[in-house]
């Protein structure tokens, strides 16, 4: 039975992983660096330092350190946040069906606290949520599944009681890793991928979220 509900926060919240990837690219390109798109993909829903680690690895930059282009990546997207970010297509409308529920809900996310925390305040999202957790507070970052486990015994919840809502795969794989029962509405790049197949329900938009899609959810052992 479902008793509380986790949301991740880039692509199910806000529709921020286009400025991700903007951000990546402008600060990649004062060390010389043109990111591939597909690069980003594959790291997507990954902790954002795991994310400078797997690109130094690739591309060996030597003009930054590591640390300078988290710092550099992390100030462009505050702004980006602050002036350009939309709320994803649905999710008020799924956020309502789950206030009215009654059922906690929380935010876990790869993303800085900080960065969180900007875009929940943004659209007055902030007080909805009993638990938001950010990886950069967890040992592991998604596709590991500390995070959800860390949030779920926060909130007081046994695991496997817990749905999250997530839209990448190592966010998939994290939430199902954790027991969790899992509503996957992939990345538009993803969105005919059989990767996600695991899920136990995969939606193309949140504005395709029904009753009986809960009641399908709830109904699951």
């Amino acid at each position: 039975m479902i008793k509380a509900v986790i949301f991740d926060f880039d692509g199910i919240i806000v529709n921020s992983e286009p400025l991700w990837e903007k951000a990546e690219a402008r600060v990649l390109k004062t060390v010389g660096i043109e990111l591939d798109p597909e690069v980003h993909r594959k790291t997507a829903g990954l902790d954002t330092q795991d994310t400078i680690n797997y690109m130094y690895r690739l591309y060996r930059w030597t003009d930054k350190s590591t640390f300078q282009v988290y710092k550099e990546i992390m100030e462009e997207m505050q702004l980006l946040l602050d002036n350009e970010v939309d709320i994803m297509d649905g999710f008020l409308d799924v956020l309502q069906f789950f206030v009215d529920a009654r059922l906690p809900l929380a935010v876990a996310s790869a993303s800085p606290l900080k960065l969180i925390t900007t875009g929940l305040k943004k659209f007055h999202l902030f007080d909805y949520f009993k638990i938001v957790n950010s990886s950069e507070n967890a040992e592991a970052g998604k596709p590991h599944p500390v995070l959800f486990l860390n949030t779920a015994k926060k909130l007081g919840i046994n695991a496997e009681d817990c749905l999250v809502l997530e839209d990448s795969f190592n966010g998939a794989i994290a939430a199902k890793a954790a027991r969790m029962k899992l509503l996957v509405v992939p990345e538009k790049f993803n969105a005919k991928s059989t990767r996600f197949d695991f899920a136990d329900l995969k939606l193309t938009s949140l504005k395709d979220f029904k009753k009986s899609h809960f009641e399908h959810l709830n109904s699951l052992i």
